[in-house]
């Protein structure tokens, strides 16, 4: 498996634990104050990821810095988001969790528009 798609697709699985489980836990307590952390655990880490990880098994890439910066920012941006989301709504709210969700939202952002920007300039790669 091309690497960068085989490490998309495991923290898309992580991801998708972590929302699974967190869901479960929600709908079991009946206590749905960290639904928008779900919604995001899913959507941010498990969609966004899991789309990624097809998109570099897919389409043939070549594995250059425009890609690494890629694949690295959404993973990083992807926890950063979630992680300090969840710290800055559920555990305690002061200005460093703010930094960290908001680093985390901006790093992620940089991911998706370097991700288009991929798709603007994508070329075949030849397979060996």
């Amino acid at each position: 498996m091309h690497q960068p798609a085989k490490l998309l697709l495991v923290c898309a699985g992580l991801f998708g634990l972590i929302g699974a489980f967190l869901g479960s836990h929600l709908a079991g307590a009946g206590d749905y104050a960290m639904r928008p952390i779900h919604a995001h655990i899913l959507v941010v880490g498990w969609l966004s990821l899991f789309s990624w990880a097809v998109y570099y098994k897919v389409f043939a890439t070549k594995y250059g810095m425009l890609e690494k910066l890629h694949v690295w920012s959404a993973i990083t941006g992807s926890f950063g988001l979630t992680i300090g989301m969840y710290i800055n709504n559920v555990l305690e709210s002061n200005v460093f969790t703010l930094i960290v969700y908001i680093v985390g939202g901006s790093i992620l952002l940089l991911s998706f528009i370097i991700f288009f920007i991929q798709t603007l300039l994508y070329k075949p790669v030849e397979n060996k």
